[in-house]
């Protein structure tokens, strides 16, 4: 008769199976895992769609892959980018598809092919590209913190509150899987990469200018440590180099849109056309004054003075600012701190807050190792329940609901 295993045995042991797991395999199943939980959410939020919701009370998990903006990407692929800009009955550029970057919207119809459908290509993509983030961001945070930690971080990564994006027609995810493999390359200073993949980058969707924007600051880094840490010259050339390209293709899609359309400024009129739609009238677009009316506007419409918003407005930067001196965050290296200013700085220049800047905080994914840090397993299980909770609060207004102006993804 077989020996019955006590319950500490039996936990013991699964425990050194999951720790003889090759690494790969331990993320697969973290990864999958948590697509099955996102599933379950979204299946939920299909059931609860009611006729108020833009999905209607027939919604499907299928209608969430291809909703949003991810039609916006479909329509790329299917009918390209108009010559001629569209206009509002007043006269003003209408949204349109220059808004939106080619490189997903294109490999989605490539990789669609074989199923017949954009909306297989694009799901696929996302998958695929979510699971190989998992892998390189385990890979970029590992010398920094550890494997277990590193581990841990992929789990709030992939079960975070974000997570639908994984399984939903946007580019996010393909690119912080690109921006991962840059920051990696960057990191083990593997530049001649870099060339290839930037490019890439700066045309799945906007960002490559906070990337050139971290390059010049990594750049003056590794002069102020040159005498002990070596800064060759080959090293100088490529740093500069790739700066410049990514700057160059950071402006070139607004270069593109104004040849093809025969207006210089058809791209800026495209992306300041969605901020009509929060009440702000029409503007020329101010490095900065995104956050200025923003704050302005969401504190009047909660029935408080602008005032009010301005100091608010003062104190997130102020702890924007204060994260990156945290120790966590500190021990994600001055590399990766000079990536999340970076990029903060460019939504602070470019961006009007609303209920997207959740999803346009996603490259800021390496600082989840910074909340992994912490090796109390309590304190990891309260993180990935909080995890939870938040991906359920993002998915339930967006997609079970998605009738109003403050639950667009």
């Amino acid at each position: 008769m077989a020996q019955r295993l006590a319950p500490g045995s039996a936990v013991l042991g699964a425990a050194r199976g999951w720790a003889r797991l090759p690494i790969i395999a331990r993320i697969a199943v973290i990864y999958v895992l948590g697509r099955v939980v996102t599933t379950a959410f979204l299946a939920l939020a299909a059931h609860l769609s009611g006729p108020a919701s833009r999905f209607g009370p027939d919604a499907t998990v299928g209608s969430f892959v291809v909703g949003w903006d991810a039609q916006w990407y479909w329509l790329v692929a299917w009918e390209g980018y108009p010559q001629t800009l569209p206009l509002t009955e007043s006269g003003q550029v209408a949204e349109n598809a220059w808004a939106f970057m080619p490189v997903y919207a294109y490999a989605a119809q490539v990789v669609g092919l074989p199923f017949g459908a954009w909306g297989a290509g694009a799901l696929l993509i996302s998958l695929v590209a979510g699971f190989f983030a998992c892998v390189m961001l385990h890979r970029l945070l590992k010398p920094r913190i550890g494997s277990s930690a590193a581990l841990w971080a992929v789990t709030f990564f992939a079960w975070g509150p974000l997570a639908a994006l994984f399984q939903v027609g946007y580019a996010e995810v393909l690119f912080i899987l690109l921006l991962l493999i840059a920051l990696d390359l960057v990191a083990r200073r593997r530049f001649a990469w870099l060339y290839l993949v930037i490019p890439v980058m700066a045309f799945t969707r906007p960002g490559i200018l906070a990337f050139a924007l971290y390059l010049a600051l990594y750049g003056i880094l590794r002069w102020g440590r040159r005498r002990r840490d070596p800064l060759p010259a080959r090293e100088i050339v490529h740093i500069v180099a790739l700066g410049l390209i990514a700057a160059a293709t950071g402006f070139a899609w607004q270069v593109i849109a104004g040849l093809v359309t025969g207006d210089p400024g058809a791209y800026l009129a495209t992306e300041l056309s969605w901020r009509r739609n929060w009440g702000i009238g029409d503007s020329t677009f101010i490095p900065f004054d995104g956050w200025v009316q923003a704050a302005q506007f969401w504190f009047t419409q909660w029935g408080m003075p602008g005032w009010a918003g301005l100091i608010t407005l003062v104190l997130i930067v102020a702890a924007m600012v204060g994260m990156l001196f945290t120790p966590q965050v500190r021990r994600l290296g001055a590399d990766l701190r000079l990536w999340s200013a970076s990029y903060l700085l460019y939504l602070l220049a470019v961006f009007f807050p609303q209920s997207s800047i959740f999803r346009l905080l996603m490259p800021l994914t390496p600082l989840a190792g910074a909340l992994a840090v912490p090796r109390s397993r309590s304190y990891r299980l309260v993180v990935l329940a909080l995890c939870l909770l938040g991906q359920w609060l993002w998915i339930y207004p967006m997609y079970a609901l998605g009738n109003t102006y403050w639950q667009v993804p």
